[in-house]
């Protein structure tokens, strides 16, 4: 097997008049990275090359950045000027960090009745203080009946069949106090 030789030539980096100028032009038309140096007749690794030798390079990237964007700017303001809201809209939002106001309008039309709060109130109390109650007994019957009724643990069932029903003064969940008498 034999091996060819890739044709090389070494391009001789400088930044001359026609080099930093197509680097003004690509900026000044909002190109960036390698984008930019294509555009300007380079390779990307022979403009980052370039940047690092000679520094008229970024300045000619600077400058074509900062020319570029006076010229839409002024673009911008003239439109503004002629009375287009969009364009006054966009210079404000985005050149003076202008944000609109934004204004909430909440119309209630109801009355509340402070009986009517409390008595709901108290009657989540209620419910909260029962179901506490509730849960408590139903620990205590839990662990009473572990063992059966009067035993040791030594033999038969580990836990009581009876403590496995539901009790009979348990309420249905979500039943308010009271509405339980109605609901049977």
């Amino acid at each position: 097997m034999t091996w060819h030789t890739l044709p090389h030539d070494t391009r001789k980096l400088q930044a001359t008049e026609a080099r930093l100028d197509a680097i003004y032009w690509a900026a000044r038309n909002g190109l960036k990275g390698d984008t930019l140096a294509l555009a300007a007749g380079m390779r990307p690794s022979e403009y980052r090359q370039l940047c690092e030798f000679d520094p008229l390079t970024e300045m000619a990237e600077q400058k074509g950045r900062a020319d570029g964007e006076m010229e839409i700017s002024g673009i911008l303001h003239d439109a503004a000027r002629a009375g287009d809201a969009k364009a006054a809209l966009e210079i404000l939002k985005h050149a003076h960090g202008w944000t609109a106001k934004t204004a909430l309008d909440i119309n209630i039309d109801q009355t509340i009745s402070v009986k009517h709060a409390l008595e709901m109130a108290q009657q989540r109390v209620l419910e909260g203080a029962f179901t506490v109650v509730e849960q408590l007994e139903d620990t205590d019957r839990a662990n009473t009946n572990l063992f059966g009724s009067g035993r040791d643990g030594g033999d038969g069932a580990v836990v009581d069949a009876r403590a496995e029903e539901r009790p009979a003064k348990v309420r249905t969940v979500r039943v308010p106090v009271g509405a339980e008498r109605d609901a049977s």
